[in-house]
């Protein structure tokens, strides 16, 4: 034997011993989703369905999102003050006037719906409900389960299944595990950098990430035939769990190959990195990563993406210094105010600035042609906060506002939609929410997250009928 091939045979030694530790973990479940119908919808012959999620920080007070004619029962519970509908109501928005920090979005009152009433008790509440405001779990020492984000990312299939971008209270993290999960102990990340975020969804086009993309199949055809020649010598559990990370490596090809496929339309549709993308402010921050989301869903990248801004008990303390303040969410959740205004009223601007944002995406959406209407037409935005109702909220409710219909599937019309309170008949929680999402989305679901144990399972199975289509 030749000094050449003793060392080839040690190399491949080496690389087994190595594969043979690896582990279906995260990466295998954000890889799973990439089926062959990917490029059916690519291609345009399935109109793909869009989910948004525009996740702020520091809770949504009811009062605050309440329309401005629609008066409300309230009551002290918990040293909280919640609704106490004792029924179900449905008004139409064409018929009120919103709320002044929710104004914003009067371009598309006949495309919202304003969802009072739901519950979120499941989650337990605090600063933020972490991995819980999306997974209807508690989670304050990491994820118990998938989040609707993800599961609807595994749905509604597309060449980066889940894409999330948001801001931290500092502009030192490049990732956070804060909202989002695959399942239970499988966190999926929040790309804090909005170079990183470009570099990784557009960098098939730019001069510094070419020689990657062009790599990186010959890699993954490498580490393929070596893991098939491994699986023969397996047997039982271990050669299942090699056989699905090689189709994982396999979907991970699929995509990279749809990606390079889309580069004309990426040429196009790529934001050019400018002095936000590297800004220390973190609006700035904020507001390209906007940008780069609204370009992921416009050249079909992905089908799922959540904007969040100071989510997670980790992160959630953001000084928004790009709209004036000096202090952080966490003083203003506690009241705290300055220069005149009180925490309602900063809170109330930094409201208004998401909810902009959002305003932004959709006109990006409602700009772009698809099937008989737009791309905003397929798609729903969803806002909400990672901390419920309030600052250290008890989720006896979890104020939401839907924006689009997901092509008809979803009842979202100019409508206004309150719920019994908590534990009255008729009432129901965020799960039935969820599980009507997936529904909407051809991924059928009754039960999402786990149950309160303080009202009926009834109350938080199934789709919400008022708004499944």
């Amino acid at each position: 034997m030749t000094p050449e091939l003793s060392l080839a045979n040690a190399a491949a030694i080496s690389r087994r011993r190595f594969l043979r530790g690896l582990s279906l973990g995260t990466g295998a479940a954000v890889l799973s989703p990439m089926l062959t119908q990917l490029m059916a919808q690519a291609q345009g012959s399935i109109v793909p369905k869009r989910f948004v999620f525009v996740v702020q920080g520091n809770g949504i007070k009811s009062q605050t999102i309440t329309p401005a004619s629609v008066e409300r029962p309230f009551k002290m519970l918990s040293g909280k003050q919640i609704t106490n509908a004792p029924v179900f109501r449905e008004l139409a928005l064409k018929n009120l006037q919103l709320s002044p920090d929710f104004e914003t979005l009067a371009p598309y009152k006949d495309r919202l719906t304003i969802l009072m009433g739901l519950s979120g008790r499941a989650c337990q509440g605090g600063h933020s409900n972490n991995f819980g405001a999306l997974g209807v779990y508690g989670s304050h020492s990491g994820p118990a389960g998938v989040t609707i984000d993800c599961a609807l990312a595994q749905a509604l299939r597309a060449p980066f299944p889940h894409v999330s971008l948001g801001i931290t209270r500092s502009n030192t993290f490049s990732m956070a595990y804060n909202i989002s999960a695959w399942g239970a102990g499988s966190a999926a990340p929040m790309q804090c950098r909005p170079t990183d975020a470009h570099h990784a969804l557009f960098g098939s086009i730019s001069p510094a990430g070419q020689a990657d993309f062009a790599t990186l199949p010959c890699v993954l055809d490498y580490m393929t035939d070596d893991l098939k020649r491994l699986e023969r010598s397996l047997a039982g559990p271990e050669r299942e769990k090699l056989q699905a990370y090689t189709h994982a490596l396999g979907e991970m090809k699929s995509r990279q190959g749809a990606v390079r496929d889309k580069d004309p339309v990426l040429r196009k549709l790529a934001p050019q990195i400018g002095p936000k993308f590297t800004s220390e402010t973190e609006t700035d921050r904020l507001e390209a990563h906007v940008e780069i989301g609204g370009a992921a869903l416009i050249a079909g990248l992905t089908n799922t993406l959540v904007i969040g801004s100071g989510n997670g008990d980790r992160y959630f303390e953001v000084t928004y210094r790009g709209l004036g303040m000096g202090v952080n969410m966490h003083t203003i959740g506690h009241g705290g105010g300055e220069n005149g205004k009180t925490g309602d009223e900063l809170a109330g601007i930094i409201r208004r600035f998401h909810l902009g944002m959002m305003v932004r995406l959709a006109d990006k959406l409602k700009a772009v042609p698809e099937g008989n209407g737009t791309m905003l037409d397929n798609t729903c935005i969803v806002f909400l906060s990672d901390a419920g109702d309030g600052h250290h909220a008890a989720n006896w409710e979890f104020p939401m506002v839907i924006l689009g219909d997901l092509g008809g599937k979803l009842k979202t019309r100019g409508r206004y939609l309150e719920y019994p309170h908590y534990g009255l008949p008729g009432h129901r929680s965020i799960a039935s929410l969820y599980s009507t999402f997936l529904h909407a989305a051809g991924a059928p679901r009754d039960k999402f997250g786990v149950l309160d144990q303080e009202i009926p399972a009834e109350m938080q199975t199934g789709p919400l009928k008022e708004l499944l289509a």
